[in-house]
């Protein structure tokens, strides 16, 4: 499974209180775990999370962080890989992972009774991972019928080339999955180098969340992933990401045509995304939108049109997507410029405290099962150390003004836009000729 942008927590990462109802101990070997325990809840959600991903691979690793994720079920020096399915589903059980640009997560759920289990499987998988020639060969095919899929699902395919049109020519830009080449070059000593690089007890949380005991939990860790390491030889370097604007057209036989029209966004660490999610929101993040009022419900351009925005650690992209008859693409991205452009001058307080309140909403949503509170916590651990409370997030979300809105939205305006296709492009626009994007237009 991969992610093509991190949905990162609203958080920040100056210093902040640690929220009280959740446990958080570090280990000496750098290991942190951070737990909830939710009294009504009987069964347990946990994982490990690994604070690397598609971006930290070097350039002839391009997908290796994916295939790692697959490669971790295929059996380890205690368990062949039907075993590993067995002995979880034996207890009603299941296991996921996810690789993403900027963290890799193994998940488990299980009843509460059962999370010795969990924690035994999900450590023999990361520290003693088989990686035999046999099963890396079976992978591997299976991994390129994943690409193929990619390939077939414009929808899907649309945003890796918006990402490789924005970013090109860095690792931020590349598929998560990789390439067809790159993948089949892989062998047992490439994967093991990476995970020497990354998968060290420092690099890494352990989080639970629903029927778990915090010091059950540690006992376990200390129990189970003694074996980590604690760092490694030489610390890793991450490449910076630095968006270029540009385009990416992909012509195919489809009744639509596939659009994500970006702009440079901003990091989640400095705190400036607050705002710019916001003005996301307003734009294309619901029923009252502008983007729907006026894309579907006043000219029928598009079924669905929507807004968004992804923080990264060092930088992010603002997006506008949308599916659309190949004769309206046009008029399509000239309405979303339009919209922009009009909600960065004059978005309302009745709008942003609307959009203030969804996102309130879907977060707090998020924190009632035991499956959301651990992406948030162990997420927020990884990234700042600590778990927020959700009084802070309220907060933070509140501290925004209509005058940080706007101005969140005219950053997006002056740049080079990013333009990504699939499907019929026949009067697609260049995305150079979108100068009138720009506030000199005016």
């Amino acid at each position: 499974m991969s992610e093509h942008g991190d949905e990162i927590d609203i958080a920040a990462p100056n210093a902040g209180e640690h929220d009280p109802d959740v446990g958080l101990t570090t280990l000496p070997s750098g290991l942190r775990i951070v737990s909830q325990r939710m009294d009504h809840a009987a069964t347990v959600s946990l994982g490990i999370w690994i604070g690397a991903g598609s971006r930290d691979e070097a350039p002839h690793e391009h997908g290796l962080a994916h295939l790692l994720e697959h490669m971790a079920f295929k059996g380890t020096a205690r368990r062949n890989a039907l075993e590993i399915a067995e002995e979880i589903e034996s207890v009603g059980g299941d296991l996921n992972a996810a690789t993403s640009v900027e963290y890799t997560c193994y998940t488990a759920r299980v009843l509460g009774e059962d999370l010795e289990l969990a924690v035994d499987i999900l450590a023999d998988i990361l520290t003693s991972p088989a990686l035999t020639e046999e099963e890396l060969r079976r992978e591997k095919g299976v991994i390129l019928q994943e690409i193929s899929a990619v390939q077939d699902t414009p929808d899907d395919l649309v945003y890796d080339r918006f990402l490789q049109a924005a970013f090109p020519d860095q690792p931020l830009g590349r598929p998560i999955l990789g390439t067809a080449k790159t993948v089949k070059s892989f062998t047992p000593d490439a994967i093991r180098a990476y995970l020497a690089r990354h998968y060290h007890a420092g690099n890494m949380v352990l989080a639970a969340s629903g029927a778990v005991d915090h010091d059950d939990l540690v006992a376990l860790a200390k129990r189970h992933l003694a074996a980590l390491p604690t760092s490694p030889e030489a610390k890793p370097v991450r490449e910076g990401g630095d968006y270029r604007g540009g385009e990416a057209r992909i012509k195919s036989d489809e009744e639509q045509v596939h659009l994500v029209l970006g702009f440079p966004g901003q990091p989640f660490s400095k705190g400036a995304h607050y705002p710019l999610q916001i003005f996301s929101s307003v734009l294309g993040g619901g029923l009252s939108s502008r983007l729907f009022q006026e894309v579907r419900e006043k000219r029928g351009l598009a079924y669905a049109v929507d807004a968004f925005h992804w923080p990264f650690s060092d930088c992010g992209v603002f997006g506008i997507s949308a599916g659309t008859a190949p004769e309206d693409a046009a008029e399509l991205i000239d309405v979303s410029l339009a919209c922009l452009r009009q909600a960065a001058e004059d978005v309302s307080e009745a709008e942003v405290a609307r959009a203030r309140a969804q996102m309130k909403v879907g977060l707090l949503a998020s924190l009632e099962s035991p499956g959301g509170k651990l992406e948030q916590m162990a997420r927020q651990v990884l990234i700042f150390g600590r778990a927020i409370r959700r009084e802070e997030l309220a907060a933070r979300l509140d501290a925004v003004t209509l005058d940080d809105v706007r101005a969140a939205g005219r950053s997006l305006l002056g740049h080079q836009p990013t333009i990504a296709a699939v499907g019929p492009l026949k009067g697609l626009p260049l995305a150079k000729g979108l100068k009138y994007a720009s506030r000199a237009a005016d």
